[in-house]
């Protein structure tokens, strides 16, 4: 698990720095130890956002489209003022949820939930 301070050069070449990622042990190991002390250049399996309130939805939403677009397999965009929660998943629609009490991590994070 990382947060902000973790910045991953993504396979399509952007730089991503999520409030939230995680990315599977045998994935994070397949780096060289110099590759995961600099910007590490894989896409994390999972991320989450948090709206602030400098953020504009638009901005947020197409960095969660860049994320996808970069290989990120579930990405949460959490907007705890309007209660309101869009999911991010490889090749799908974009999943929006009004006043959800927990999400589940799916495949990606099996058995994690997050209570809201």
């Amino acid at each position: 698990m990382f947060d902000s301070s973790t910045c991953f050069k993504l396979p399509n070449g952007s730089n991503c720095s999520p409030d939230v990622s995680w990315i599977k042990l045998e994935r994070w190991n397949q780096l060289t130890p110099q590759q995961r002390e600099k910007i590490p250049p894989i896409a994390p399996d999972f991320v989450l956002e948090l709206m602030s309130p400098s953020d504009t939805l638009k901005d947020v939403q197409k960095k969660m489209e860049e994320y996808i677009d970069g290989g990120v397999k579930l990405a949460w965009l959490i907007d705890k003022k309007n209660r309101r929660v869009e999911i991010y998943r490889q090749g799908k629609e974009v999943e929006i949820l009004d006043s959800p009490t927990n999400l589940s991590g799916e495949d990606i994070l099996p058995g994690f939930v997050l209570d809201i």
